[in-house]
């Protein structure tokens, strides 16, 4: 488990988790969100994952070796971090902490376990969870991943089953039927998130304050 550190409170800006099971189709509407959302900064995971063919260093990932990764964990550089499938994955915090100072939104697309982790940090961000139309499409989509092994695909698919329990958790559901759909339903969702009053609470404390008497939570 990473250093306890204390929650991020101080935020006008919003920070937003996807979460999903592997092949429900995250990275591609968080890709395509982003080219019509230019105020959204979308964090880069760091990883001990090898790094794949076609996969960009600072751009997919940030690359490192198990060593240096637990050194930043112990060290309580990560906002989240996680094992999944052996490998080990987490979000700099000061990279977000900089990206809201800055009067950026913040995006990061991660498992489960990881947006528990941000929920506890920073109890003002939204969580949006990407379910599959049905089980069946989840799994076409993982066979269709030519660049991974039937075992680690199966993996993946069992893996899934266990990863969408936690859908309940999360403060929104998108199911991923037609993907134009799922796409306009997570713009309406970062629309909405903005107004939950948790948000508006840190974003307008001295406001609510003033006129409401309202202590922000």
């Amino acid at each position: 488990m990473p250093p306890t550190t204390p929650p991020i409170s101080d935020t006008r800006n919003a920070l937003y988790t996807i979460s999903g099971p592997s092949g429900v189709g995250k990275s591609s509407l968080v890709a395509a969100l982003v080219r019509d959302q230019e105020h959204i900064a979308v964090s880069v995971s760091y990883t001990t994952r090898p790094q794949r063919d076609g996969e960009v260093e600072g751009h997919d990932y940030h690359f490192i070796d198990a060593p240096r990764f637990e050194a930043m964990a112990a060290a309580g550089e990560f906002l989240e971090c996680a094992t999944v499938f052996g490998n080990r994955y987490g979000s700099s915090r000061q990279w977000v902490e900089q990206m809201l100072a800055r009067g950026r939104d913040v995006l990061l697309e991660i498992d489960w376990q990881g947006a528990l982790q941000v929920r506890q940090a920073m109890p003002q961000g939204v969580w949006v969870f990407i379910l599959p139309p049905h089980c069946a499409a989840l799994g076409a989509r993982l066979s269709a991943r030519g660049s991974e092994a039937l075992e680690l695909r199966e993996r993946r698919l069992a893996s899934a089953m266990d990863d969408m329990s936690h859908a309940h958790e999360a403060d929104y559901l998108i199911v991923n039927e037609h993907f134009e759909q799922a796409l306009a339903d997570l713009h309406r969702v970062l629309s909405g998130g903005m107004l939950l009053r948790r948000c508006q609470e840190a974003r307008h404390a001295e406001l609510l304050q003033q006129l409401c008497g309202v202590q922000a939570q």
